[in-house]
């Protein structure tokens, strides 16, 4: 793994940004298979996160009360669709939901805790109405 990194390090040309912490083997990622389980989590938030935004601009144009709704609480469809974003990329992100620094750096491990950790907290959220309204079912289920 650290000559792969080391690699890509190199051919960015000093260009790397964050940590260059590979967790494999500890208590984070004890073996491989927990390493590439990682990467199959990105689809299982991003999925319906991404359906929800694209689906509230057609609620807004087919519920003229989903549309009063968004309006009264967000101003636009397309404010509400930037709230939900911005918010995601704010938190999702930030080092959030770990017990240390180290567990939360900026490895994908870290990060993946910070998206579980946005996730967790969606429900607490101004826009957790209009989740549902979207059809949203969760994060680990069907998206109807």
């Amino acid at each position: 793994m650290h000559g792969i990194l080391n690699r890509c390090m190199h051919r960015l040309g000093g260009g790397w940004v964050e940590s260059s912490a590979v967790h494999l083997g500890d208590h984070n990622v004890p073996n491989a298979l927990m390493f590439i389980d990682k990467y199959t989590q990105v689809p299982r938030i991003l999925s319906p996160l991404i359906r929800v935004v694209e689906e509230v601009e057609r609620a807004c144009r087919s519920d003229a009360k989903v549309s009063a709704y968004a309006e009264s609480v967000f101003g636009t469809a397309e404010r509400c669709q930037k709230i939900i974003m911005c918010d995601f990329f704010k938190h999702a992100f930030d080092g959030s939901g770990a017990d240390n620094f180290f567990d939360a750096g900026s490895c994908i491990d870290g990060r993946l805790t910070s998206a579980w950790n946005w996730c967790s907290k969606v429900e607490k959220k101004v826009y957790w109405p209009v989740f549902k309204l979207c059809g949203f079912a969760g994060f680990d289920g069907d998206f109807k």
